[in-house]
């Protein structure tokens, strides 16, 4: 059986959106995912900004309260009748997102059992057919086939196979 791992944010669970709600709400600003074209949010916002965008992502309750992709939940349940399927987060970049991501997991994906969550930092160490993440720095170590999901940042990545959204990656594996 064929091994998908799939990324968190940005595939699975909306971070863009709390990012920008927070930002916009404590700065009294309008920035959309539109101006993120080709940009992480970091290149957009003032660097004074940046600790505070930082606190945002780093406090108790940010990776507890994403919500989920639109129809990932539906696809992966019917990857697992045919491959065998991984979340993969790099939650080492935010040591402090490990018990909120597992509730998260646990609230929205009780069928993806937790021998198949893994915390990383680098992905090239993951051994799978395919990885499904939306940022190419985890791509390009990675020994399978990475699959690129489109978010704004990445708009301007190219040498990937790209999906769109879930339906696509349904498509894709699934036919």
């Amino acid at each position: 059986m064929k091994r998908i791992c799939v990324d968190m944010d940005e595939v699975i669970a909306d971070a863009l959106t709390e990012h920008l709600a927070r930002y916009n709400e404590h700065f009294g600003e309008q920035i959309t995912a539109e101006d993120l074209h080709g940009k992480w949010i970091w290149d957009v916002v003032s660097t004074d900004r940046h600790s505070v965008v930082d606190r945002h992502m780093r406090s108790e309750d940010f990776f507890e309260v994403l919500t989920v992709m639109p129809e990932s939940q539906r696809v992966l349940r019917r990857l697992q009748m045919n491959y065998e399927v991984f979340i993969a987060t790099a939650a080492m970049e935010v040591p402090t997102s490990f018990n909120q991501k597992y509730r998260w997991l646990a609230k929205h994906f009780p069928f993806i059992p937790s021998s198949h969550i893994v915390y990383c930092g680098d992905k090239g160490i993951l051994r799978a057919d395919y990885l499904i993440d939306d940022n190419p720095r985890q791509l390009r170590r990675f020994q399978g086939e990475g699959i690129l999901y489109s978010s704004p940042h990445n708009a301007n990545v190219t040498g990937y196979r790209r999906v769109k959204d879930w339906l696509e990656v349904e498509e894709l594996f699934l036919g």
